[in-house]
């Protein structure tokens, strides 16, 4: 299984997208940070194929210096944004980075879940 990422400063963000990951059969190879930082230093050596969900808002790198970070250094794992953010401003910039295959308003439950989980098995997962 490729590896999925969770990147999100809170904690319980992480650990809900993890149960919901794994009610959904995807239990191997989930690796979680609450650091941006550290996050891009495993996502930029990553080989394979990845998965990320990635949250916009947090301390040190926002999801979006993330993306130009990838951006700069030729790195284009498909991304889910996972974010508060109900902006359509930054629905519409995400449409910029053509890896971000989704764009996903917090919280996530087992509803939205199931929806973006089938789009993934569309997408490949």
């Amino acid at each position: 299984m490729n590896p999925i990422y969770l990147i999100d400063d809170q904690p319980i963000a992480n650990f809900i997208t993890r149960k919901l990951l794994e009610i959904e059969g995807y239990t191997q190879n989930i690796k979680d940070f609450t650091n941006p930082l550290e996050a891009f230093e495993i996502v930029e050596n990553e080989q394979d194929d990845a998965l990320i969900f990635l949250d916009l808002n947090m301390p040190e790198m926002s999801g979006w210096e993330f993306l130009e970070k990838m951006k700069s250094r030729g790195i284009f794992h498909r991304t889910v944004i996972l974010t508060s953010s109900t902006s359509e401003l930054d629905h519409e910039k995400a449409e910029n980075y053509p890896w971000v295959i989704e764009y996903v308003v917090k919280p996530l439950n087992k509803q939205k879940f199931t929806s973006l989980a089938n789009n993934l098995q569309q997408k490949q997962l």
